[in-house]
C-alpha cells in the first residue's frame, strides 16, 4: 500500500524517501522477499525486486479501495498487508504474522504499536475473509470509496500480535528522523549497514558476519592493519571464484586464518633466535 498522499510529509513521496540508504518502499519489500506474489498498489517506480503494480479506482479512493485493488491481483490464501513506510519491519515479523494466522484460526493477525492501538496495515489475512468483508462493505455502501479500515477490520475476527517497533510508522518528518537516527545506534548499524550495502551490489549472500570480522581483525593484529580490508576483498574474490556460497567464504576465511597463525608463528621464531642467549 504504497499510494497515500502523504499530507504529513508536505506531499512528498514517502515511498522513495530513504532511510539508512534504502527507500522505504524497498525496506518493506526486502521483508517479505519469499512472497509468492507481491503487489504494490502506487503508481510504478524502480523497486529492489520485481512487483506487480495496480491502482485503487479512482485514484485517492482510499485505503480499503487500494487493498481490494491489490487483493485481486492475488489467489494466494493467505496475504500479507502491508504500508510502505514501515522502516524496522523484517522478515521474522512478517513470519510471526502468518504462523499466528495460521495457528489461531482468525481471519487475520495484526500488529499492535507501542501505545496498544491496532495497525491493521501490518497484518496478515485470510483472503478469503477479506474478500466477504469488503464485498459486504461496497454492498452496504455503494461502493468502496473513503471508507476507514476500521470498517474492514470491524467485520473480521483478528488476532493481535504486540511489537512497538516493527508497526513504527513514518508519518512526519520527525518519524524519519527517528527512524534515521535509530538504524545508527550500537547494535543496529552494522547489520543495517550490510544489508544496505550488498542491496546497492546486487548481492543476495547470507555469509558470517562475525567470521569476516575475526579474519580482518586477526589480520591486522598479526600481519599489517591495511592487511585487513584487503585481505577480506581477496576473500570474498576468491569465494566468488569457487561456489560462490557462505560455505564458499567460511572456507577461504579459515585459510587465511590458518595463513596468519603461521605468520604468527614464523615471527616468534625470528624473536627467538634475535634474541641473545642470556647464558
Amino acid at each position: 500500500m504504497a499510494g497515500g498522499a502523504a499530507r504529513r510529509l508536505g506531499g512528498a513521496d514517502k515511498p522513495a524517501v530513504q532511510v539508512g540508504g534504502r527507500a522505504l518502499l524497498d525496506r518493506v519489500l526486502a521483508a517479505c522477499a519469499d512472497a509468492a506474489t507481491t503487489v504494490v498498489v502506487a503508481g510504478p517506480r524502480p523497486t529492489v525486486r520485481p512487483v506487480r503494480w495496480t491502482r485503487e479506482e479512482p485514484s485517492g479512493a482510499g485505503p480499503v479501495a487500494a487493498l481490494e485493488a491489490g487483493l485481486r491481483l492475488t489467489t494466494a490464501e493467505h496475504a500479507l498487508v502491508l504500508s510502505a513506510d514501515l522502516p524496522f519491519l523484517d522478515p521474522a515479523t512478517v513470519h510471526r504474522l502468518l504462523t499466528a494466522l495460521r495457528d489461531t484460526g482468525a481471519d487475520g493477525a495484526l500488529l499492535t504499536d507501542a501505545g496498544g492501538r491496532d495497525q491493521p496495515l501490518v497484518a496478515a489475512y485470510r483472503t478469503d475473509a477479506l474478500r466477504g468483508a469488503l464485498a459486504g462493505l461496497a454492498e452496504e455502501h455503494g461502493g468502496l470509496t473513503g471508507l476507514p479500515l476500521r470498517r474492514l477490520t470491524g467485520a473480521l475476527r483478528l488476532t493481535r500480535v504486540p511489537d512497538a517497533l516493527a508497526s513504527f510508522d513514518c508519518d512526519t518528518w520527525e518519524d524519519i528522523s527517528h527512524a534515521r537516527a535509530r538504524i545508527r545506534e550500537h547494535g543496529h548499524v552494522l547489520d543495517e549497514w550490510i544489508t544496505t550495502v550488498k542491496n546497492e551490489l546486487g548481492i543476495d549472500l547470507d555469509v558470517d558476519i562475525r567470521a569476516l570480522l575475526d579474519v580482518a581483525r586477526d589480520v591486522a593484529h598479526g600481519v599489517d592493519r591495511p592487511a585487513a580490508p584487503l585481505t577480506t576483498f581477496l576473500v570474498g574474490y576468491a569465494a566468488a571464484q569457487g561456489k560462490g556460497g557462505p560455505e564458499a567464504v567460511a572456507e577461504a576465511s579459515a585459510k587465511v586464518t590458518a595463513l596468519v597463525r603461521r605468520w604468527e608463528e614464523e615471527n616468534e621464531e625470528k624473536s627467538g633466535a634475535d634474541t641473545p642467549d642470556a647464558g
